[in-house]
């Protein structure tokens, strides 16, 4: 996280947003990964070149004349908000889905998210698998897991949304996350065999939960709607760690793919250079023209 006073200082520092050329994916900024205003996160993803914005938890304390404030932003940049996360606090409240007991207030949660999404024009939202449930077997959570996902996939498909399932490593960031890998992810989704139930990718937390991501993405990537970038170690700028970005990018453009690609990352120096190098990492992949 970056203070609003840092923010601020980023801003002003480039008066131009960054071009957004026409390449068949587009780029999304997690607001979590800022700190500032309202007006300062959306002017500084303008001006780095995104096309979206998603919220894991801003969005859920956004009063009715912030939703105003936010549709009146999204205009003037030219922008959307495409994905919020469901459950707000999962590692403190009741709501695992591998959990039975805490099915409805699960399910509340994405009601809730629902109402949001309606009034800013959102087609995504994200769910955790959340907490292993203690003293029950694999199967059993993997059966609550399923069932979960089925209700609450009812609730998004009556919205005309997308659910999205996202696996998050439990080595580094989540410790006692149930779902860890999208190899896992991908096997619920196609069992499911739902339409409005998907994928988000996070390639960070694949990195570290069984590494292998290429080959993962690859087949996952007929399912996925997002994918998030990061790098290895320290969730910092692509390019500063182990995984090999421009490689991960060419693989994921041979596929076809045609989603987001989000920046869920904290930035090592100024926000507004990071995020505008990072966008244009992607750009540069799905404007080469070379082959796939």
């Amino acid at each position: 996280m970056q203070s609003a006073g840092f923010l601020a200082t980023s801003l002003a520092a480039q008066s131009q947003p960054a071009a957004r050329p026409a390449t068949g994916i587009k780029t999304t900024l997690m607001l979590e990964m800022l700190k500032g205003s309202i007006d300062e996160e959306f002017e500084l993803a303008a001006k780095a070149g995104f096309q979206s914005v998603e919220s894991l938890t801003q969005y859920a304390a956004w009063s009715d004349a912030d939703i105003e404030r936010v549709r009146s932003l999204c205009r003037a940049h030219g922008m959307t908000v495409d994905t919020v996360l469901a459950q707000q606090d999962w590692k403190k409240r009741p709501v695992s889905i591998v959990d039975p007991a805490h099915r409805e207030t699960f399910l509340e949660d994405v009601r809730k998210a629902i109402v949001y999404a309606r009034k800013l024009e959102i087609a995504h939202i994200s769910v955790t698998s959340g907490l292993a449930a203690a003293g029950k077997t694999v199967e059993q959570q993997y059966a609550s897991l399923t069932e979960g996902i089925k209700r609450a996939a009812d609730l998004v498909a009556e919205a005309k949304l997308t659910l999205l399932v996202e696996a998050l490593n439990s080595l580094v960031d989540h410790p006692g996350c149930f779902l860890t890998s999208n190899v896992d992810s991908l096997k619920l989704v196609k069992e499911l065999n739902l339409p409005h139930v998907r994928l988000l990718f996070d390639i960070y937390h694949e990195q570290i939960s069984r590494g292998n991501i290429i080959r993962t993405l690859t087949e996952a990537a007929p399912y996925v709607k997002v994918f998030h970038v990061a790098d290895n170690p320290g969730r910092n700028d692509p390019g500063t760690g182990e995984i090999d970005y421009p490689k991960v990018y060419q693989a994921i453009r041979k596929t076809g793919y045609a989603g987001y690609i989000g920046m869920e990352y904290h930035p090592l120096a100024d926000p507004l250079a990071s995020f505008t190098k990072a966008v244009r990492g992607v750009q540069e992949v799905w404007s080469s023209g070379a082959p796939v």
